[in-house]
């Protein structure tokens, strides 16, 4: 069921989403050479603590930490631990906080040092598709006019969009109805009203947009090995255009 927020519902999902947001920028700062995935999920676990919340990943379906950590040709998913990071690598951090009984979730790609052109337009292009997508979010549209912007936008790029992860709705639960897939048609899926809250997310990747699930369950890479980089944003349906809940200075 899509459920509906207040306007209390909606100020406490601001507050965990602020939170999100501050915890996603405190990991990008850390992204260079030298300094260990564990370490940045250890500074988010720390940071969200700090603002009365609670990491909303750790443990949940029993993933072992606070943030996914997904770098180079890891989609998402990715459990910190000691792999340090090298001048040349794209990491992908997914976060999310509890605060209140509600949920904020965001997620972006950053270079380490310096990096290839090639993956320098895969995180443009990747974080642009969501601001293409989310000119639809817009009441009286369809989820799936925002899931066709950004496919026809990644497409036209050269990259395409992950199939079998998908956006979401996010409020009392991480995960809630509907679906926000990165890919369709237009005119399908669930009709947007005011008050929903969405987490839209494309996943994009440099070749293939088939995916595997390594054997701890969680860590997801691009088949072909290639890269792949994340965009995701918290967003409400308003009466006009909608808002990113989860939005930070230059992210």
């Amino acid at each position: 069921m899509i459920t509906i927020k207040n306007t209390h519902e909606l100020e406490l999902m601001r507050r965990a989403c602020k939170i999100t947001a501050a915890a996603r920028a405190l990991a990008g700062e850390m992204v260079r050479p030298g300094v260990s995935t564990k370490a940045i999920d250890r500074a988010v676990h720390d940071y969200i603590v700090s603002q009365g919340a609670k990491p909303s990943f750790l443990h949940y379906h029993g993933y072992p930490a606070s943030a996914c950590i997904s770098v180079n040709d890891t989609v998402i998913h990715g459990i910190p631990g000691g792999y340090l990071l090298k001048e040349g690598d794209i990491v992908s951090v997914d976060v999310g906080a509890l605060y209140q009984g509600f949920h904020g979730d965001c997620a972006a790609t950053f270079a380490c040092g310096a990096i290839s052109t090639e993956a320098r337009k895969l995180i443009d292009v990747t974080k642009q598709s969501f601001f293409e997508g989310i000119r639809f979010a817009v009441k009286g549209n369809r989820v799936q006019d925002i899931s066709h912007a950004i496919q026809t936008y990644v497409e036209s790029n050269g990259f395409s969009v992950v199939r079998s992860f998908v956006g979401h709705g996010v409020g009392r639960q991480l995960h809630e109805e509907p679906e926000v897939p990165n890919f369709g048609h237009p005119g399908r899926g669930p009709r947007l009203l005011s008050g929903m809250t969405i987490a839209v997310e494309p996943m994009v990747n440099a070749g293939t947009y088939e995916v595997r699930v390594l054997k701890d369950g969680w860590t997801t890479v691009t088949a072909d090995g290639k890269l792949s980089a994340h965009y995701e944003n918290t967003v409400l349906i308003t009466d006009g255009e909608p808002e990113i809940l989860t939005v930070t200075e230059g992210l």
